[in-house]
């Protein structure tokens, strides 16, 4: 390999994963790229279909099939020696209620990888969730949330990522006393990401592949009564292109580690997203309109009606904006996902 970089995605066979290990590939020819998953969820098709997307002949990366927790990470990073480690993996599920699995897998897993990579001096980008922020006074006044609105999340997913998010603050506060200066890692919050690589996701895919698959299957897209409801819709290729510049991969070389939001900034109203799917899919004005419908009890209990990434900090921290506008993304998307079909 020579002076080739190397790097450790967990998650990397999953959706935002199998993304940046293409991207990582794409970037750096001849970089070692090694994959950590269980494929519990992840799927040997994502990095086979988004190295493809990517401009890769063929994925050229190492698969360690294995669960975080069943690591040696101090080992594996001083093997490898990894320039940044990616920690993606995690249960994704909003709607697992075994809450004792949810903590162990999300965030007691964290423990050994964060300390791990202070020991070594290794940086860390890790995958936190809008999940933490449930339902703040931001929501009702349908303003951007700021990173010190959360903490009081919704379900057990959340909190799991909190609890992660309370590690890295308290390790890396020890470790300033102990060195001097805060350690390389960055904590991103990703809102509502979608596009290419999440068809394997099933009932956790984005709003605009589950419409896209409405429509596809001959069927009306179908939201929630009254489709007002709004969330931060952010584009897979931001959202890499965001976590590549925690590691320092972006234009800023030495982002200021930290917690920070990964969105596009923007509340895209449900019913906007289905119109954009629609238009997508080459459907006309009155062709298969929205069908709405009530939102079950057991959902609402803890669902976001509102959620929208404030990236001030992001911004200045990370040096990183999107750029992908969600509307023009979602309609983008549902025309690859169209023209995908059609290949297969």
């Amino acid at each position: 390999m020579g002076n080739a970089s190397a790097y450790i995605v967990t998650g990397g066979a999953g959706f935002v994963g199998s993304n940046l290990v293409a991207r990582l590939l794409q970037n750096e020819p001849g970089a070692r790229v090694v994959v950590v998953d269980d494929f519990s969820s992840g799927s040997y098709a994502n990095l086979v279909e988004m190295c493809r997307r990517h401009g890769q002949r063929a994925f050229s990366g190492e698969v360690l099939a294995s669960g975080c927790d069943e690591i040696d990470w101090e080992t594996l990073i001083e093997d490898t020696s990894p320039l940044a480690v990616f920690h993606l993996a995690a249960i994704t599920d909003t709607t697992v209620a075994d809450e004792r699995r949810m903590i162990e897998q999300n965030s007691e897993a964290f423990r050994p990888i964060l300390g791990a990579c202070l020991h070594t001096a290794t940086r860390l980008v890790y995958a936190s969730s809008a999940a933490t922020y449930g339902t703040p006074e931001e929501a009702s006044e349908r303003k951007a949330f700021p990173i010190d609105a959360a903490g009081c999340p919704n379900n057990v997913y959340g909190f799991s990522k909190w609890l992660m998010e309370c590690d890295h603050r308290a390790w890396a506060e020890a470790h300033r006393e102990e060195v001097g200066q805060a350690p390389w890692v960055v904590g991103l919050r990703y809102f509502n990401v979608f596009g290419p690589g999440e068809s394997r996701k099933g009932r956790m895919a984005s709003m605009s592949y589950q419409l896209w698959a409405q429509i596809h299957a001959g069927g009306r897209p179908r939201l929630f009564r009254d489709g007002t409801q709004a969330r931060d819709q952010v584009h897979v290729d931001d959202v890499v292109g965001c976590t590549l510049a925690a590691a320092g991969l972006g234009e800023k070389k030495r982002p200021v580690p930290g917690i920070y939001n990964v969105g596009s900034g923007t509340a895209t109203p449900f019913g906007s997203v289905a119109e954009a799917v629609r238009r997508g899919c080459g459907l006309g004005v009155d062709e298969r309109p929205v069908e709405f419908f009530d939102m079950p009890e057991s959902i609402r209990a803890f669902y976001q009606d509102y959620t929208c990434a404030d990236l001030s900090a992001t911004k200045s921290g990370l040096g990183f904006v999107p750029s992908i506008d969600p509307i023009e993304g979602v309609e983008a998307y549902a025309r690859w996902l169209c023209a995908s079909s059609r290949r297969n």
